[in-house]
């Protein structure tokens, strides 16, 4: 019964610094993106990321040996689903990971290389409420092995090579712009487009 009423006097607490903080935010600084948390802001954000994950989860160890394909996979994975919010390199230096409140944080750092393998596939699979992170999870065990195949990567991220970036820039997603563009810059180096076809236009007499 003490335990109990101690989780929830935990419960209301947390709940009303969250809505403290959230009430203090929107009256001091407005509700746009591009604002940085502010130091209480960010904690609590890290504390209530922490009390949302499980224990049992937390203290999950990873499963699926880092071997060469599962971070081959991982790498491709990466480039093609989180780069675009993460970058390649995984600082979170994006147009869309600058835009997201809060921003897209640096997984080299300390904050998040400290999560345990645990929590990391927490986040991969379940996703952060309120914030830009979705669920990547499918609900398969397949879909597991992926999530912690991306948990050996993002510990990779801090030693990363060149080489691996530019494997993984080969991989990214690319705008109809940036095809075109590659497929030009391809036939100007293949001699230009085939011209070897008379134009209709040049065939009719003079």
């Amino acid at each position: 019964m003490k335990a109990t009423i101690r989780a929830l006097l935990v419960l209301i607490v947390a709940v009303s610094a969250i809505v403290g903080v959230a009430a203090y935010s929107v009256v001091s600084r407005g509700l746009s993106a591009r604002d940085e948390p502010s130091r209480l802001e960010a904690t609590v954000a890290r504390a209530m990321r922490r009390w949302a994950t499980p224990q049992s989860q937390r203290t999950r160890s990873n499963p699926v040996q880092p071997t060469e394909p599962v971070l081959e996979q991982a790498l491709e994975h990466f480039a093609d689903h989180c780069a675009a919010c993460h970058g390649n390199d995984g600082s979170g230096n994006t147009e869309m990971g600058r835009g997201f409140y809060p921003k897209a944080p640096d997984m080299r750092a300390a904050q998040t290389q400290s999560l345990t393998d645990g929590e990391l596939f927490s986040i991969i699979e379940h996703g952060i409420r309120l914030t830009g992170m979705p669920a990547w999870g499918t609900g398969t065990p397949e879909g597991e092995r992926d999530s912690w195949g991306l948990v050996h990567f993002v510990r990779r991220l801090p030693a990363l090579t060149p080489d691996d970036i530019e494997r993984m820039e080969a991989l990214n997603p690319k705008t109809p712009a940036q095809l075109k563009e590659e497929e030009e810059i391809r036939q100007f180096l293949q001699g230009g487009p085939d011209n070897s076809t008379p134009n209709p236009s040049h065939t009719g007499h003079n």
